[in-house]
């Protein structure tokens, strides 16, 4: 993942955090959502580049348009940061041939059919498998909510 300084999961995508925190602190001069939905819908797509900060570019693409353009090396020279809302979509790019950085997971909201294992990561079985499967790869997977809190291996709170 040339290019590539930090992998989220957070359902929110964009937002304060994101914008503030995290672009700020990794000095990121892109932030790339991978979300085949979102990708698909020009208003959240117009929504998510509002949020972005002042001078960093936006790439909002489905997981086939994303994969490829990383596995081109189109963002050599870079600082991406990526988003998704799921470990689902990691997996998928995993088996796709990407080779991923570590992977902090920020906030996945409390739905019907979660399981909450930290006061922000709630998961459904398939995301939780979805983890499983990255830590067994060999990927480490931490929770995180703010650069400033401790990046806590997720296996710690299952």
């Amino acid at each position: 993942m040339r290019g590539f300084v930090h992998i989220r999961i957070d359902d929110r995508l964009i937002h304060g955090q994101v914008a503030t925190r995290w672009s700020t602190g990794l000095k990121v001069n892109r932030i790339m959502v991978i979300d085949d939905a979102v990708a698909a819908n020009d208003n959240e797509k117009a929504i998510l580049r509002m949020a972005a900060p002042a001078g960093v570019n936006t790439s909002i693409l489905p997981l086939e348009k994303a994969v490829a353009n990383i596995q081109n090396g189109n963002y050599d020279g870079q600082r991406v940061m990526l988003i998704v809302k799921s470990p689902v979509t990691l997996v998928k790019m995993l088996e796709m041939g990407v080779q991923l950085l570590p992977v902090n997971i920020g906030n996945m909201s409390n739905r019907p059919g979660t399981t909450q294992y930290k006061k922000s990561v709630s998961m459904t079985p398939e995301e939780k498998a979805a983890v499983d499967r990255l830590l067994a790869a060999g990927i480490k997977v931490t929770a995180q909510m703010v650069p400033d809190d401790p990046a806590t291996g997720i296996e710690n709170f299952f």
